[in-house]
């Protein structure tokens, strides 16, 4: 099958054929008719995250964002059959350890990153094994495109569960998401839908009037702006109520951090890059006088996805309005190329392979 590899880290991927996956007992191949270009893939092509002991290595294919058709089956899968159309998540779980089955799968003890280790290559291919399918293949309402639902497996999942789970959102509230990406884009769209009212803050008006057709009531160009917290402040009458770091720079969780009120809640969504290699200062004098909660969020259970697609159904979320464009297995790297200086608009998506 052909696949993208990764061969040395920041340089194109080889477009090269690869041996395809035979299913384990306990999974299932997928073909893949769509997966999403995720700023996480640029981090894995960087070679970023060896602080957490996921850095990607020689031979890797990349790609954790797939929905597709299920071609064979393990013999031990009993809730999944050829022909299903799943999408897949990231963080994919055992099913079977303590945290999986508290539902917590996203934590789970035994979770392999999809696209980042070599027990799971990735989606940038024809054709991608899915382990313990009867948790982690999820199956897709009737009607659906798995172009329209490439981000699933990754940053829309991940907004929602950040905001639907994590945080305590209510009707109404102020929600400052900074960044707007593909998941700082699902982030806006999603606040909307829940019933905050959304600032959204980056550095590129483009990204700016995206984030305004999906939802946001305010925008902060940070680029043209001396105090982006002072400003947050200024519009949501002294503090945001929630604010989503969605890049995961230092600038970007201290501003979001300093743009709450008091008892405001800071969700940290973005992974930080090899400049912070996973530390980065806070504000904590004001953390501790404003009693601002600071929440860590990744990924999303498979098993609650059902509540993404009941507000599908419902018209009010619409994961394809943060799907920017559709490229060619070939065109991978040149959208890594761009997300190194952020060119890159809402969610790319390969469809041919």
């Amino acid at each position: 099958m052909r696949a993208a590899v990764l061969e040395e880290h920041g340089e194109p991927l080889a477009i090269k054929e690869v041996d395809a996956p035979d299913p384990e007992p306990h999974g299932v191949v997928v073909e893949t008719e769509a997966c999403g270009i995720c700023r996480s893939d640029w981090h894995g092509w960087q070679g970023d995250w060896a602080w957490l002991d996921i850095e990607t290595e020689q031979g890797q294919i990349l790609g954790h964002e797939p929905a597709g058709r299920v071609v064979s089956v393990g013999d031990e899968v009993e809730g999944v059959r050829e022909g299903d159309h799943v999408a897949i998540p990231f963080n994919l779980g055992d099913g079977a350890c303590p945290e999986c089955r508290r539902g917590f799968s996203n934590t789970c003890e035994n979770g392999m990153p999809l696209g980042f280790v070599k027990q799971a290559q990735g989606a940038f291919a024809e054709e991608v094994h899915v382990p313990f399918a009867d948790h982690n293949a999820v199956g897709l309402p009737d009607g659906v495109s798995s172009v329209d639902m490439a981000g699933l497996g990754c940053r829309f999942m991940t907004s929602f569960h950040a905001l639907a789970h994590r945080a305590d959102l209510a009707a109404g509230d102020w929600v400052a998401v900074h960044g707007c990406g593909g998941v700082g884009l699902s982030a806006v769209h999603i606040a909307d839908a829940l019933g905050g009212n959304v600032v959204a803050v980056d550095l590129k008006d483009e990204k700016l009037a995206d984030a305004e057709d999906l939802g946001a009531v305010e925008t902060v160009n940070a680029a043209e702006t001396e105090d982006v917290a002072g400003t947050v402040k200024d519009i949501t009458d002294g503090g945001a109520d929630i604010s989503v770091d969605a890049l995961g720079v230092a600038e970007t969780c201290r501003n979001s951090i300093l743009s709450l009120g008091n008892r405001g809640q800071h969700l940290q969504i973005g992974l930080t890059t090899e400049e912070e290699e996973g530390m980065v200062a806070v504000p904590t004098d004001a953390m501790v006088m404003q009693e601002i909660e600071f929440v860590g969020s990744f990924g999303m259970p498979p098993t609650r996805y059902d509540e993404i697609f009941r507000m599908v159904a419902t018209g009010k979320l619409d994961p394809s309005a943060v799907v920017s464009e559709t490229v060619g297995l070939e065109d991978v790297s040149d959208k890594l190329a761009a997300m190194t200086d952020f060119e890159t608009d809402g969610i790319p998506v390969v469809d041919s392979f």
